[in-house]
């Protein structure tokens, strides 16, 4: 019988340890204990954030700090990403930080309220203002923060500003407790291979759609499945997560463009051109028909499902 390769990889018996750093107020919900741990064999990531102002960070708050900062180190331009309950529910890149931020942010202000701010450059001066003064914001992660930027902040005492270095987390295992056990498996960081991208249609992309393509495929990877991600010049423009079937998903990251469009007054929606990821294939074509509804013009997916003709 053949064995995976993969399997190789884990021990017949596993055991680590991790250092209690603080015990929290509650958990996920208020009824739940929690504490927080860092494993102090590794040098760099969240759990060795440094924190300069605001109270102590929640269970929700790290958890959701964790995915604004994995994601926007997956970037290597200037970059905001905006989590909300394990979410992002705005990401951009721009020449300046603050241009990405209100990009991100108004992906979908409503969902950014109360959320969890994330930058992979220096947070400046204008950028923190422009944070203080449109928004709710429980924390704020940068790798450093210029001078001045904890006295804009600490107007806001509540707001917990943090720097950390990059995620290190390359080669280690991702554990998921269950019931009377624990699932392992490896980190999830594969990169796009852009050599062994397939156009299966008669029309090629163009290059700036081949760019938000590339784009909205990374966002999509930090996206809860089923996992829907327009983007239209590397910005989010609307996202639809952790739906029960992927057409809802299109469904729901196109209304929230089209909500966005009437809020402002704007002619039509920021996903007329964009461009669409999904996670994972589509099973039907009616996710497709959604996105074409919504002015998609270009689609990354998996492919492979049943009705990979009928979806292509």
């Amino acid at each position: 019988e053949e064995t995976d390769a993969r399997q190789c990889d884990f021990p017949s018996v596993y055991t680590q340890q991790w250092v209690k750093v603080s015990e929290m107020r509650y958990g996920e919900n208020p009824h739940q204990s929690a504490a927080y741990y860092r494993d102090e064999g590794a040098a760099s990531g969240l759990a060795h954030a440094y924190q300069l102002q605001g109270k102590a960070l929640s269970f929700n708050n790290v958890a959701d700090a964790d995915a604004a900062w994995e994601c926007v180190n997956a970037f290597s331009a200037p970059a905001c990403v905006i989590v909300k309950h394990g979410n992002p529910c705005g990401v951009a890149c721009d020449v300046s930080l603050a241009l990405a931020y209100q990009k991100a942010f108004e992906t979908d202000p409503t969902s950014a309220f109360g959320g969890i701010i994330a930058f992979n450059r220096m947070l400046d001066v204008s950028t923190a203002e422009a944070i203080i003064k449109q928004q709710f914001v429980e924390v704020i992660l940068a790798p450093s923060v210029a001078e001045g930027v904890d006295s804009v902040v600490a107007g806001r005492k509540n707001v917990r500003l943090l720097t950390a270095t990059e995620d290190q987390r390359l080669g280690r295992p991702m554990l998921k407790t269950i019931s009377g056990g624990l699932l392992i498996q490896s980190n999830d960081d594969a990169l796009v291979d852009e050599a062994a991208m397939e156009v299966v249609t008669t029309r090629q992309p163009t290059d700036d759609e081949r760019d938000d393509l590339h784009f909205a495929w990374i966002v999509a990877k930090y996206v809860k499945s089923n996992a829907i991600v327009y983007a239209k010049d590397a910005r989010t423009v609307g996202v639809g997560a952790g739906q029960m079937s992927r057409v809802d998903s299109c469904r729901i990251a196109a209304q929230k463009a089209r909500d966005m469009a009437e809020k402002h007054g704007w002619p039509a929606p920021h996903t007329n051109g964009s461009v669409v990821a999904s996670d994972a294939f589509f099973p039907f074509a009616d996710g497709l028909f959604t996105a074409i509804e919504a002015g998609a013009k270009a689609v990354i997916q998996p492919g492979g499902s049943m009705r990979n003709g009928e979806v292509i």
